[in-house]
This record gives C-alpha cells, structure tokens and sequence, in this order.
C-alpha cells in the first residue's frame, strides 16, 4: 500500500520538480555552481516534497500547516533559483519557461491544501 502523501497531487508534483532540478543543476550549471546556487537550488527543491510528507504526517492542523507553508517558501526560493540561473546564463529562456511552469503547478495545489487545513479539512479525505 502507497504512503497517503503519495496521493497528494501537490506532493506528486513537487517530487518530479526535485528530480527534474536535480538533474538540471548537476547538468548544466558550470562546475563551481554545481555546489553554490546548483546547492541552494536542489535543497531548497527537496525541501518542497519532503515538507510535504512531513506535514502529512502531522496529527495537529497547526503543525501540518506549518509544513506545508515551509514547503511554500522552499518552492519560492526554487522559482528565485530558477530566475537566477536564466539571468546568469546557466539555463535558457525555454527551459526556464518549463520549470518556472513546473513551479506554478506545484504551487497551485501545495496552497490548495494550505487552504484546507485553514478551513479545518483534513489533508486527504478519509477514504483516500
């Protein structure tokens, strides 16, 4: 049987995104930025789905939203990563579109369960 978190779009999402930087940075950026921003960015990018789980497994809704609004900072400083190596050169205007796109579609769900914790909702619904 899966964990539950893995039914979680959001966190779907944000583990493809950390695999997808990871790649990404190892790849392409220069040799001396593969452990400086290439760093920031894949700790930052795994920061995102790991927050993700931990919150899931939270019995608080205080704490469980806390996770998650850590996961939200952590996404954002990948959207900054991101937008710092399209202006350095590391990556092209195309592949930023991609991954900043990646973010935002990260983003859209990681709030959405943001919401529901405010509103009093479990994470997953008891069924799922």
């Amino acid at each position: 049987m899966a964990a539950p978190y893995k039914n979680l779009v959001a966190w779907q999402r944000a583990d493809d995104l950390f695999i997808e930087v990871h790649r990404l940075t190892h790849e392409k950026f220069p040799r001396h930025e593969k452990f400086e921003l290439g760093g920031q960015i894949r700790r930052a990018a795994y920061s995102v789905p790991a927050n993700i789980v931990e919150g899931n497994s939270r019995q608080h809704p205080g704490e469980a939203k806390q996770f998650l609004s850590i996961a939200s900072g952590s996404l954002s400083e990948v959207g900054y990563g991101l937008h710092a190596a399209l202006r350095l050169g590391y990556i092209g205007p195309d592949e930023f579109e991609r991954l900043d796109l990646a973010v935002r579609q990260t983003a859209a769900p990681l709030h959405g369960l943001i919401k529901r914790l405010r509103e009093g909702s479990p994470l997953l619904s008891q069924s799922g």
